[in-house]
């Protein structure tokens, strides 16, 4: 390859080009990463104070601001940049006589997305532009990668949570859901704080499974020798403080649970969990809604407050209503324990559930409430009188020992919190934890211990007590209307990159292409990461087995009715409580979201199809599904390989546009 090829290459590699400037600065002695700026003001304080100030009048008000570049443009002796700080945004206003020339040469090799530090005074242009006369500045950061054009909306939606730090630069909108999420959090605290309760820390790494039904991360505690578990909920070591004498107890921190993702699921996630000597369940209502109404204050300024396009009352007092009750109303028969084990099962059943050998009657009413019941409660509703089987710490109900003081708070059909009066009979406690340990004994893996210290510290004594426990991001998700837990999480779990995100510059690249393309009898294969893992590859070409072609020819009028495009996977996510379906959001090429349901997630995660082009029926009726209208059909191809279906979806070039017709 040539010099000037190279040459080339280089100069349309804009990495390069900023590679070649912050080079050429270290040469000359500059560092293109400088030190600590004493800033004056924030941009937001200056927009506020200079509010008033008129069109073409300038101050002898001197500043100093610090940010980054966010465009620039250049009018001879003059260029004029927009300067965005931690609140806001500013244009500088620069002359070549304000600043030298030497100085106004370095200011126009400037790039999008570098820091810089400012000095300058206060005018308004006569265009009516607040901004910053440029004085002098200073290079605080260069810029090797440039920020994207366009990364916005939900296009780029893995590179967004994969990226945030881009995301955050690009989206301010993001970056006002995170503000909202520290408000929650501190409003939590301080309401907490005001009622008298103390913050305190527990461990992160228990030697026992406990304080929920939950599937465990396990780890190896070297120093011990042994496995530990990380900690699934925080209620034990809390509950342990209240038989040392603490009234008031709580924690805001991370729990782990190895489970799936969804969107209101994280294997990461954060909680507030909170005791309280001397109350019961009463108590803890009262508690969660002052909490959780304070969290609104502080983010929303309201109580009421509006859910993907519903609106949610949060005043008042919310309304308590049984386990059992709202199962009834929802499968239109009798759900209670005056039912046989099989009349439960045959229910659960017919609302399309599956039970366990190992479920009894309490943990067939839970199935059949989360069934028939749970996605229909949109309004804060306290759901009580748990069966006793799936509240393992939870204290019984004085005239049903069958059933237990616990309420879990559903909003939108999601739980948002969980309370119990807690239980402190040690021997009641004892014969509950053996009760976990047979079911785990059975296959339950989401099954607790025995915890013998746990017993022994209820055996001292544990005064009465209430406790609640509380999901921080599904609560900042229904206050910043997020659809999906990632939209709350700075850095959400992703899957590995591909190969092809980790692509070497367009220079080496290029290069690569200008010397192999002498070798004429290079085959050029597709890349590895061309189409979407399936979770059930074909294996064996030689054992499959295809339809019969259709004997019935159809006319082309028939079939051109069918309308067959191209369509751009902005997102998907797996369907809470299903466990084949996949909600696809679409760019179909129209400009609004086309929403359609497939039930591909025994062959394909969500994560690997975002971003990929398939094929959609588009003129399908809308058809509802768990809940949500699917708008269309995903095409795929299935055969049969040694007598088992095998689903491939259809996946074509990326650069056929959205919208882009089939015939």
């Amino acid at each position: 390859m040539t010099d000037k090829t190279t040459e080339q290459i280089i100069e349309d590699d804009p990495i390069e080009v900023r590679r070649n400037k912050r080079q050429a600065m270290i040469d000359a002695g500059e560092d293109p990463y400088g030190h600590a700026f004493a800033y004056t003001h924030h941009i937001a304080d200056l927009n506020e104070a200079y509010a008033g100030l008129e069109d073409g009048e300038s101050t002898e008000d001197a500043v100093a601001i610090a940010g980054r570049v966010m465009a620039k443009r250049d009018q001879g002796k003059l260029a004029f940049l927009e300067l965005r700080d931690a609140t806001a945004d500013m244009q500088l206003f620069c002359r070549v006589n304000a600043l030298g020339e030497d100085s106004f040469a370095k200011l126009k090799d400037l790039d999008v997305g570098d820091w810089i530090g400012v000095h300058g005074t206060m005018m308004r242009t006569r265009r009516g532009q607040l901004s910053v006369a440029v004085e002098s500045f200073e290079l605080l950061s260069k810029s090797l990668r440039p920020l994207p054009e366009k990364f916005h909306g939900l296009a780029d939606k893995e590179t967004r949570y994969r990226q945030r730090y881009v995301d955050l630069v690009m989206n301010p909108e993001v970056k006002t859901t995170f503000e909202k999420r520290f408000k929650v959090v501190s409003a939590i605290r301080r309401y907490m704080e005001e009622q008298g309760f103390y913050e305190v820390e527990t461990p992160f790494l228990h030697p026992i499974l406990g304080g929920a039904n939950a599937k465990p991360f396990v780890t190896h505690f070297n120093a011990l020798d042994r496995d530990y578990f990380l900690r699934i909920a925080t209620e034990l070591p809390l509950k342990r403080l209240l038989v040392g004498g603490f009234e008031k107890v709580f924690e805001i921190g991370r729990q782990f649970r190895n489970e799936g993702m969804d969107p209101y699921h994280n294997p990461e996630f954060t909680t507030m969990e909170a005791y309280q000597a001397f109350t019961d369940l009463e108590g803890m209502m009262e508690l969660t809604e002052g909490y959780i109404k304070a969290a609104a204050m502080a983010a929303c300024g309201t109580l009421r407050i509006n859910y993907q396009g519903t609106d949610i009352d949060l005043s008042g007092t919310w309304p308590r209503k049984s386990m059992c009750e709202l199962a009834t109303e929802g499968a239109g028969t009798d759900v209670s324990f005056d039912r046989t084990r099989e009349e439960l099962v045959a229910i659960l059943e017919a609302n399309g559930g599956h039970a366990e050998d190992a479920w009894g009657r309490g943990k067939l009413i839970a199935e059949i409430f989360e069934a028939v019941a749970e996605e229909k409660i949109v309004q804060p509703t306290f759901v009580i009188d748990h069966p006793l089987e799936v509240s393992p710490l939870a204290k019984k109900k004085a005239d049903n020992p069958e059933l237990t003081q616990r309420f879990e708070l559903f909003i939108m059909g999601h739980e948002y919190a969980n309370a119990f009066t807690e239980l402190n009979d040690p021997v009641d406690q004892a014969e509950r934890f053996r009760a976990q340990v047979e079911a785990k004994g059975m296959g339950d893996d989401e099954a607790m211990g025995y915890d013998a210290d746990y017993i022994r510290a209820l055996e001292y004594g544990m005064p009465p007590a209430g406790g609640v426990g509380i999901g921080i991001d599904r609560l900042v998700m229904l206050l910043s209307d997020a659809p999906s837990i990632r939209d709350v999480l700075l850095f959400p779990h992703m899957r590995d990159e591909s190969p092809a995100q980790h692509a070497p510059s367009r220079v080496s690249a290029q290069a690569s292409a200008a010397e192999s393309a002498a070798v004429a009898s290079e085959v050029i294969e597709p890349a590895a990461d061309a189409y979407a893992p399936n979770k059930v590859p074909t294996l064996d070409y030689s054992k499959v087995a295809v339809e019969p072609l259709f004997a019935d020819e159809v006319d082309f009028d028939t079939f051109s009715k069918s309308d067959f495009r191209a369509v751009k996977v902005k997102d998907c996510v797996a369907v809470p409580k299903s466990k084949k379906l996949l909600q696809f959001t679409l760019d179909d090429g129209t400009g609004e979201d086309r929403t359609i349901l497939s039930g591909i997630h025994a062959y394909y995660e969500p994560e690997d199809l975002i971003g990929r082009t398939l094929i959609a029926i588009t003129n399908l009726p809308p058809r509802k599904m768990m809940g949500v209208y699917s708008c269309g059909m995903i095409i795929s191809a299935i055969h049969e390989e040694d007598g088992e279906e095998r689903l491939n979806v259809l996946m074509v070039d990326d650069r056929i546009p959205a919208g882009a017709k089939l015939y």
